[in-house]
C-alpha cells in the first residue's frame, strides 16, 4: 500500500468477499453509494476520532457518509452536537450540512460486510486504513471505540495486548504512547431497543471525553 492512504480507492479489490457483495448492491441499487466509505471530518485538527464497526447496507453504504441513513447515526451525531463536536445539522443525508468540530468519525471496515458481520481476515486487512488514518491525525488525543470490534481493531492497531485492555461500556483506557481509548457499546437500534444502550448511557461517555478534552486545554 502507498504510504499515507488513509481510505480505500472506490474499487478497493482487497476483499473478495466484500466487493462481491457491493458488486450485488450496485446492482440492486445504482444510485446508491455502493464503495468503501471514507472517514469524515477534518483529521488535520481533530482531537477525538470515533470508530464505528462497518457501513451499513442502507445507511452508510447508500449514503457514502459513516453513520448516515440508520438509526446509529442520529444517536450518535446527536451527542456529538450536544458536547460541541459536531453542529446540530444532522438529518441523515449527506448534503444535511452536517459539520464536526475536533472530531472526525470512521470505521473499523470502510466496506459494507453481508449481515453486518465482517470476518476477522477483512477487518484485519482494513486496519491498514485506519492505522494511516490514526497516524495522520497530528492532534488526536481519544478514540471512542463503539463496540467489542472497533475496540479490538483499534487495539491492535495501536499494538496493544487485547487481554490488557477489555472492552466494557464506559471505560477508559490509557495505552502508554497512544491515544487514551474510551469504550460505548454501539448506538444501533437493536442494542437502544434491547435496553443494552440508552441515550443517557451514550451522552455520558461523550461527556466525559468532553470534560477530558476541555482539562487537557
Amino acid at each position: 500500500m502507498p504510504p499515507n492512504v488513509r481510505d480505500p480507492q472506490l474499487d478497493c479489490p482487497q476483499c473478495p468477499r466484500l466487493v462481491a457483495f457491493r458488486h450485488q448492491a450496485r446492482d440492486a441499487h445504482p444510485d446508491w453509494y455502493n464503495a468503501p466509505v471514507p472517514t469524515f471530518g477534518e483529521i488535520g485538527d481533530a482531537r477525538l476520532l470515533v470508530v464505528g464497526l462497518a457501513p451499513g447496507l442502507g445507511g452508510a453504504n447508500r449514503t457514502g457518509r459513516p453513520f448516515t441513513g440508520d438509526y446509529a447515526g442520529t444517536l450518535l451525531y446527536e451527542t456529538l452536537a450536544d458536547h460541541g463536536f459536531a453542529n446540530h445539522a444532522f438529518d441523515a443525508r449527506i448534503d444535511d450540512g452536517l459539520v464536526l468540530h475536533g472530531a472526525a468519525v470512521t470505521n473499523a471496515v470502510r466496506c459494507v460486510p453481508p449481515q453486518n458481520k465482517p470476518t476477522g481476515v477483512e477487518i484485519r486487512t482494513c486496519s491498514a486504513f485506519l492505522a494511516e488514518t490514526m497516524a495522520a491525525m497530528q492532534s488526536l488525543e481519544v478514540v471512542l471505540a463503539l463496540g467489542r470490534i472497533a475496540h479490538d481493531a483499534v487495539l491492535r492497531t495501536l499494538g496493544a495486548r487485547l487481554s490488557a485492555y477489555p472492552f466494557g461500556h464506559g471505560r477508559v483506557h490509557q495505552i502508554p504512547g497512544a491515544p487514551i481509548v474510551t469504550d460505548s457499546y454501539h448506538p444501533s437500534r437493536y442494542n437502544v431497543n434491547t435496553g443494552v444502550l440508552d441515550k443517557p448511557m451514550f451522552d455520558a461517555v461523550v461527556g466525559a471525553i468532553r470534560s477530558r478534552l476541555d482539562a487537557a486545554g
